[in-house]
């Protein structure tokens, strides 16, 4: 008689499994339905209906039986035009999350992955996840980049790759742009990312630097500013030697003709994302300033899409905020950050909202 074979369960999963990838937890987001969303720092508006419409008419007019282009060529086209960049220069994935995974492997397995603690997490779980030595610096208070002991770092390890966030997130806080050319300085056998997923809330900009500079790549993404997240496409631009080398880690066809179709609709027409922009920053500045007499909660600055809310007792506020239908994202639990939740920046009346409910607090 025969028996079926046993299905492991997720504590009984198979012995070929890498003890890295057993060690790691998974992606620390738990989705949680409520009214108002300022968990995830995407866009509070949707794109443009238009938009949308061209874009969805461009798809149904293209055969879905052919596969898309291989490196998404039109696509790199395009964004180097916008972007004033060499297309050889420039790299396309579904999410600059992929592009970290990627880069990852490219320069930190068997290497050193060096960031800064706290940081997105996204680079320390990919270094774990690949076994690389991750060797993370903690900020300083006032959550600028700690140049002298990175600068240490760089100097005393074998390169790898060094990521590097403006504006930084968790916390918002963009750097004197001298502190991260001395850092770029110091690194030039490493492989360098500049990650500007928020680059157009502070008006920042490191494209000349890259341009110097033939080790370093400015990281990009559609899922704020551009209101695409749920698309998910990022891209990287860099020098052309580094983006053939990247490339070679990336997967053939790994941009769909939905994500190509409505990526070519916002290049051809991005006049809204700058609006959307500017209401994003005025709105940053009349939250910040609403909460500035605040007898217990403290706004930290930002310049990004999202702040830092520094509260007496971080998972009260967060209930509080849960019990008024507003998610938020709690940060508490990391470095420097003790107390603190993190909120995106919404629509004005899903600021009053949070107003409100912040008013409520003592």
């Amino acid at each position: 008689m025969s028996h079926a074979p046993s299905v492991p369960t997720l504590q009984e999963s198979p012995d070929g499994i890498r003890p890295a990838v057993r060690a790691v937890p998974a992606y620390p987001f738990t989705p949680i339905d409520a009214a108002i969303k300022l968990d995830q720092n995407e866009n509070p508006y949707d794109f443009p209906a238009e938009l949308k419409a061209l874009a969805a008419e461009r798809l149904l007019l293209r055969p879905w039986n052919r596969y898309p282009d291989l490196h998404a060529d039109e696509l790199r086209r395009r964004i180097a035009a916008y972007e004033g960049w060499d297309e050889r220069g420039v790299v396309v994935t579904p999410g600059s999350n992929v592009l970290i995974k990627l880069l990852t492997e490219l320069a930190g397995i068997g290497q050193t992955v060096l960031t800064v603690n706290p940081t997105f997490s996204v680079y320390t779980l990919e270094a774990q996840l690949l076994g690389a030595n991750l060797v993370q610096v903690p900020l300083q208070g006032d959550f600028s980049l700690p140049v002298a002991a990175l600068t240490a770092e760089l100097r005393s390890r074998p390169p790898g790759v060094l990521y590097i966030t403006q504006p930084h997130a968790p916390t918002g806080h963009l750097d004197a742009e001298r502190d991260v050319r001395a850092l770029v300085g110091a690194a030039p056998e490493w492989v360098v990312v500049l990650d500007e997923a928020y680059h157009q809330y502070s008006a920042s900009d490191f494209r000349p630097l890259v341009r110097e500079c033939p080790n370093v790549l400015s990281l990009r993404t559609f899922s704020k500013a551009w209101s695409l997240a749920g698309v998910r496409a990022g891209y990287a631009l860099t020098s052309a030697g580094l983006a053939a080398n990247i490339q070679k880690l990336v997967s053939a066809f790994n941009v769909n003709a939905l994500t190509q179709a409505a990526l070519e609709v916002a290049l051809e027409q991005p006049g809204y994302v700058q609006a959307r922009v500017q209401e994003a920053i005025t709105e940053r500045g009349r939250v910040l300033g609403a909460l500035r007499d605040h007898p217990t909660c403290q706004a930290l600055p930002s310049q990004a899409n999202f702040f830092l809310l520094r509260t007496p007792d971080a998972d009260g506020a967060y209930r509080h905020f849960l019990s008024r239908g507003i998610v938020v994202r709690r940060q508490d639990r990391l470095h420097l950050l003790s107390g603190c939740l993190r909120v995106a920046i919404g629509t004005p009346a899903e600021n009053d909202a949070f107003l409100r409910a912040v008013a409520e607090l003592r």
